[in-house]
């Protein structure tokens, strides 16, 4: 997906149903999954079951996509220390440039902007994508926030009982909080 994800060789033990489950003990959905929602629960097994070891981890990582709020991850003391490094503030700018265009975020998109963000910035690494994946997914880390951004907008529009913030909203309401 880009130049820091850690492709990784372990197996997915984790399913739609394992996904659906959480969502209803999370109370993220209250009734029976549509169709489109029960795609979703599959695509979010897929792309996010070989990051976790345990079920934990993946309500941990699923938690990212159905609570966000802006104001608390800017107020984190390492969401300051991040936002101060080198071009940050720059692939904030740019990413909400490019976000503003209502269109999903698909794994094309999102790598059309990736290589977009390193053009127009000459930075990679860690000043990039941490501050890429503060912003979408509301924790810095490794590659399998990448996947929580991938998920958002498709989340979204699935309508769970638990609305999803799209990847336009959550950058315009992060940049929205840092005043």
């Amino acid at each position: 997906m880009n130049s820091e994800s850690h492709p990784t060789s372990a197996a997915n033990e984790f399913t739609g149903a394992d996904v659906a489950a959480i969502l209803g003990e999370r109370n993220w959905h209250t009734t029976e999954l549509s169709e489109p929602q029960l795609a979703w629960c599959q695509r979010a097994a897929a792309l996010l079951g070989t990051h976790c070891s345990d079920r934990a981890a993946l309500e941990d990582l699923l938690s990212l996509i159905f609570c966000y709020d802006a104001r608390r991850i800017v107020a984190q003391v390492d969401a300051q220390a991040a936002l101060s490094r080198y071009a940050a503030r720059d692939a904030l700018r740019e990413l909400a440039s490019q976000l503003l265009d209502p269109a999903p975020l698909t794994t094309e998109r999102f790598n059309a902007i990736i290589d977009v963000l390193k053009r127009r910035l000459e930075v990679r690494g860690r000043e990039l994508f941490h501050t890429l994946r503060l912003a979408l997914a509301g924790r810095l880390g490794e590659g399998e926030l990448d996947r929580i951004a991938l998920l958002l907008d498709e989340a979204a529009a699935a309508n769970f009982a638990t609305p999803v913030k799209s990847a336009r909203t959550r950058i315009i309401e992060f940049c929205s909080a840092l005043g």
